[in-house]
């Protein structure tokens, strides 16, 4: 590997979800660091859960939302190439989560031109048009760790290839040294033959800032 190159970090995101959003940042925060490549790749809440029928109504109508943002990035990355993702993700979700923005076209367009996209992509949102990709974009994410997850998934080197996580969950972002131990922590169990899980309850919201 050249001095200039980067390890590909692949990393599955549903738009909406705000602990998704805590470990984008962190990946961010490690690029910065490490010679790390984030790579982005949607997956779909609103898929995940298409068979439960165990589901809250409050819960429904959110899920019925989130697949106008998940069109709108595969519009984006078919018409751009999907290492546009980073950055519209990334302005997505501080509309999303740190301005609080409501989850319409509107908000979707500021978000593609403030990314430097065409901001008429936003029309994707009420499109079917682009939901077999969203499924293949998310079935390629949740086959690497199996149903049992959520969003983020990242995908690490690994001693024998690739291998994929749901994660980390965390809350601020770390930053800095402690972002870094972090990684080299997720390094570790990746390496680790027959390792699964590490969980516990949350006990906290997402803190943003």
């Amino acid at each position: 590997m050249s001095q200039d190159a980067r390890t590909p970090v692949d990393f599955w995101f549903d738009p909406i979800c705000p602990w998704a959003w805590m470990t984008s940042r962190w990946i961010h925060e490690v690029a910065a660091q490490r010679p790390i490549e984030p790579r982005w790749h949607v997956m779909s809440l609103s898929v995940l859960n298409s068979d439960r029928e165990d589901l809250p109504e409050n819960y429904r109508t959110l899920l019925a939302e989130a697949w106008g943002p998940v069109r709108v990035c595969i519009a984006a990355s078919e018409k751009y190439g999907p290492e546009v993702l980073g950055r519209l993700y990334t302005e997505l979700g501080t509309r999303f989560h740190l301005e609080q923005a409501p989850r319409t076209k509107e908000t979707y367009a500021a978000a593609l031109e403030a990314a430097g996209l065409d901001p008429a992509l936003a029309d994707a949102a009420d499109s079917t048009e682009y939901d077999d990709e969203v499924r293949a974009s998310h079935k390629d994410g949740i086959d690497r760790v199996g149903q049992e997850v959520g969003t983020p998934v990242i995908s690490v080197p690994g001693p024998d290839g690739d291998v994929a996580f749901f994660g980390p969950v965390v809350t601020p972002a770390p930053r800095g040294e402690a972002a870094v131990k972090l990684w080299d922590g997720v390094l570790l169990v990746a390496g680790t033959e027959g390792f699964f899980e590490l969980k516990r309850t949350r006990t906290r919201d997402p803190i943003f800032t």
